[in-house]
């Protein structure tokens, strides 16, 4: 229920000049004795899962760091789990006034994946990403045989799911990343 998906926590209780404590809440689940409460700091990817025996449970976090949250319930054999959808978000910290975008989330290929060219050589790249304010401008591709540090096209980002083809040579490895930016310079 809170944090919402694609939104700005702004509502966290400061700690200190790094750190905010906030609430999450969620649905009850039928049969459940316990809750496991699943985040990720997009930023750094450090995850943490934190049990609860209520539908709340406050967390001390980094504030100005864009999140993913989700909830496992737990039955009773502890072996029974039904887990929510994975919600993401922006804590909120002192004098943000325009959030980066969420990380791009890479979506095709998967890391590792063997992948078929085309008869024309292209390779299909995907991706989904979003902003809290919703004022994504562009995306940077980057591809090569190397660490991903080739520019191989600018786009603008018209919409949060993009997929694109790009030439590639059959038999070769290649590394790929995409970097949002929206319209105030922020870039993830």
């Amino acid at each position: 229920l809170y944090p919402e998906n694609g939104s700005a926590c702004l509502d966290g209780s400061i700690i200190n000049d790094t750190q905010s404590k906030i609430t999450f809440l969620w649905n009850s689940s039928t049969h459940a004795v316990k809750y496991t409460l699943n985040i990720t700091n997009l930023s750094d990817n450090y995850s943490q899962k934190l049990e609860s025996s209520e539908r709340s449970l406050e967390v001390t976090l980094k504030h100005g760091d864009p999140y993913a949250w989700s909830v496992t319930a737990v039955g009773s054999d502890n072996t029974a789990t039904l887990t929510s959808e994975e919600w993401k978000f922006y804590l909120a910290g002192n004098g943000i006034v325009n959030y980066a975008p969420f990380p791009p989330e890479l979506i095709l290929p998967r890391p590792s994946a063997l992948v078929t060219l085309n008869a024309d050589n292209l390779l299909l790249l995907s991706w989904t990403c979003s902003d809290v304010e919703g004022d994504l401008e562009s995306y940077k591709v980057y591809l090569d045989q190397n660490d991903a540090s080739t520019l191989i096209r600018t786009i603008t980002a018209s919409e949060n799911t993009i997929t694109i083809a790009v030439e590639a040579v059959a038999d070769a490895t290649y590394f790929w990343k995409v970097v949002a930016e929206d319209s105030e310079g922020n870039t993830a």
